[in-house]
């Protein structure tokens, strides 16, 4: 690519990050579609993992970018199907906190190895060096994002 390509590129970086978001999402989707979960659940396992048990309901709302409705709807068929469970601190009887049980924690286990497998699938010819830059942009971004939604 030219240098003065780059402003028109840049003008598609926005489309083209959200595009590549789906294809990941779909991806891991099939990869993981033998497990019987559907993508808001192994997104909630994969962000619970992530946070932590003891994540309350809202933190993980706020996490996964979806309303605390949408969130309840999909943590309430989790706890049917034995993955995780909800409890309610006594010291604030308004939230409700997130668990894995151990059925969660092996479909967890299952869910990582076959991402695993999509990952390396996707990221197939690209050297570790080319790993770590694109890693880099991808935390300035972030960085410059929550920099300018901070002061707003």
């Amino acid at each position: 690519m030219q240098t003065n390509d780059l402003p028109n590129a840049d003008t598609s970086l926005g489309m083209r990050l959200g595009h590549v978001h789906r294809l990941w999402r779909t991806v891991v989707d099939r990869t993981v579609a033998s497990s019987g979960l559907t993508q808001p659940r192994w997104t909630a396992l994969f962000m619970l993992r992530h946070l932590g048990d003891g994540a309350t309901q809202k933190q993980l709302a706020d996490s996964l970018g979806i309303e605390l409705p949408s969130l309840s709807r999909t943590l309430a068929q989790m706890e049917r199907q034995g993955l995780i469970e909800r409890r309610t601190p006594s010291e604030d009887r308004r939230v409700r906190q997130v668990f894995f049980t151990a059925a969660g924690r092996r479909a967890l286990e299952e869910l990582e190895t076959r991402a695993d497998e999509a990952r390396a699938l996707l990221l197939a010819g690209l050297e570790p060096a080319e790993r770590e830059i694109f890693h880099r942009v991808l935390r300035h971004i972030e960085s410059n994002a929550a920099h300018w939604l901070s002061g707003h």
